[in-house]
């Protein structure tokens, strides 16, 4: 049996996203409200792994001072990042080529030597699957979901995504009146990486004529013959909402760099494409609004705060009742528990029988297939 938590920490890693702040602060009321201390790790697993880095050290006491009043910022007061992964961690060897080792004893060493009892782990599927694997050498975990993509497993929907939709949805507002008077084709780009739940969702409230995402390969003739449409009923310019990770029936995925030891491929660059070749194709004016990062800055929405300070406490509560090795996930009447292999390495895709995507074509909406 375990002995009794005295100490928690909680870190964030992967992509920031609105409402990580907000897990933050209740995880520390709620460790605090049982008397128990809480301790933040900067930069993903970087304030264990680089300790040197951090003038005030890579592991910090949380106090209540410290998170008051940050539940409505956006970004995350520990900071984050994407790479060096402790699984995979890239070093530079004498003959100057790059391999991988393993350094996640590394952090179990830390956790074993400050007694500290537990983690809780906030991200997405790369941060999660480092938490299912340090779970399985020993540590006692509690995974919570964190993406604007929405890809992840097991759960309705992850905080961050109502905001990121939300804000590509009022870009579209904005984008309309000035599409119409200049009888435009505006194409813009959002992130999701490989799945197209931004796209979807922002592309339908958005009133898009045209949603481009990664679960339907698209054929550019059938967005082309779309926007001829339009114009020939009188309504002269077209929205065309693009995922980063879409692409074409007979080709490829446009990339800003490949993957290599230590990153994962970048996406971007097909909303260029897509406005170059639609301009070839009709005729027309086209524009091209990459909305990048914006979809990941600024305040969470009212759901995504909530959702944040439900995982956050529930996350605590799971530990508190003895559970390890799960996700805290977000069902239709509660908050949930998944086991974290059940999340580790999957994605979850637009399903393309859902009641989204049919009423997208019920609108008249072109996924260009």
């Amino acid at each position: 049996m375990k002995s009794p938590i005295k100490r928690i920490a909680v870190n964030t890693g992967g992509g920031d996203a609105p409402g990580l702040n907000a897990v933050i602060q209740s995880v520390l009321i709620a460790a605090a409200n049982r008397g128990w201390e809480c301790y933040g790790i900067r930069d993903g697993f970087n304030g264990i792994l680089f300790p040197e880095r951090y003038a005030e050290g890579g592991v910090a006491r949380l106090t209540r001072d410290k998170v008051r009043g940050i539940g409505h910022l956006g970004g995350t007061i520990l900071g984050t990042t994407n790479k060096g992964n402790p699984l995979h961690f890239p070093i530079k060897m004498p003959d100057g080529s790059t391999r991988e080792i393993d350094r996640s004893d590394e952090i179990l060493t830390y956790f074993a030597t400050h007694e500290i009892d537990a983690l809780v782990s906030i991200g997405g599927d790369g941060s999660l699957t480092i938490a299912e694997a340090l779970h399985r050498k020993g540590l006692r975990v509690v995974g919570v979901p964190k993406t604007i993509d929405n890809d992840l497993d097991q759960t309705y929907t992850t905080f961050g995504f109502d905001t990121a939709v939300g804000f590509a949805t009022e870009c579209l507002d904005r984008l309309h009146s000035t599409a119409e008077s200049h009888q435009r084709v505006m194409v813009v780009e959002v992130m999701g990486r490989y799945a197209g739940w931004i796209a979807l969702h922002a592309g339908i409230a958005g009133n898009a004529h045209a949603i481009l995402m990664p679960e339907i390969p698209f054929n550019l003739d059938k967005v082309a013959t779309k926007i001829r449409s339009r114009d020939a009923d009188g309504r002269l310019y077209s929205i065309v909402l693009v995922a980063e990770g879409a692409q074409p029936s007979d080709g490829h995925r446009e990339l800003l760099a490949p993957a290599e030891v230590g990153h994962a491929e970048r996406l971007g660059g097909i909303g260029e494409r897509i406005a170059r070749d639609l301009a070839e194709r009709t005729g027309k004016d086209t524009r091209v609004v990459v909305l990048g990062h914006l979809l990941r800055g600024g305040s969470p929405t009212a759901f995504d705060r909530l959702s944040a300070l439900r995982f956050g406490a529930a996350a605590v509560r799971a530990l508190d009742e003895g559970h390890t090795g799960i996700m805290v996930a977000l069902g239709l009447t509660g908050v949930n528990h998944v086991a974290l292999a059940e999340v580790a390495g999957r994605m979850k895709a637009v399903p393309l029988d859902c009641d989204t995507v049919q009423t997208g074509r019920d609108l008249g909406i072109c996924f260009g297939d």
